[in-house]
């Protein structure tokens, strides 16, 4: 049992840096890339509607970071019932701040980028609503400002998970409580 709890604390954590990495590093610049600009044509239109497929994709990436943030805690959780292990501050620390920073990135920051996202192509692709020149170019600024701190916290957060991994995988102290005949008198 403490074998298979630990696998999937480590396979929970591996998934969930791996994802993060994968996400940041490929499918994102792939979205935003000249072949996926050419695909849609016309510069503008193409990153309105590369913009629509990142929030689709950010939404099921965020769904992802809650469920292996959630399976984390409920194994810091097991390993200290079952295991008798003391929780680690560092370690519950560190995985509630990465915690932290995907609800703030998921719940807070990308609802108002979708917003930001739909003033901004408003003509291009929302054909109802219209904004006026300003308010476009107001949203755009405001995107890019928003944009830059999203992708700040999400470094961030790779920062932290990469040490969450770490921590994950180095051996750690063993159990809290020692047997009864290790005591010598």
């Amino acid at each position: 049992m403490i074998v298979l709890l630990r696998l999937i604390g480590v396979m929970n954590a591996a998934l969930w840096f791996g994802a993060g990495i994968f996400f940041t590093f490929v499918a994102a610049p792939a979205i935003f890339s000249r072949p996926i600009e050419d695909l849609f044509g016309q510069e503008t239109f193409g990153v309105a509607f590369a913009g629509l497929i990142a929030q689709a994709l950010l939404e099921r990436y965020f769904v992802l970071q809650y469920i292996c943030a959630s399976v984390a805690l409920l194994h810091q959780i097991a390993e200290w019932l079952y295991l008798g292990k003391a929780l680690q501050r560092a370690t519950l620390g560190l995985l509630l701040a990465v915690f932290s920073l995907g609800l703030i990135n998921g719940l807070g920051l990308q609802p108002k980028l979708k917003n930001l996202h739909r003033i901004r192509f408003s003509t291009e692709l929302y054909r109802r609503e219209l904004y006026s020149p300003e308010q476009k170019e107001q949203a755009a600024q405001s995107f890019r400002s928003w944009h830059h701190l999203a992708v700040a916290i999400n470094l961030l957060q790779l920062g932290g998970l990469t040490l969450y991994l770490w921590n994950l995988t180095t051996p750690g102290n063993g159990p809290r409580f020692l047997p009864a005949n290790k005591f010598r008198s």
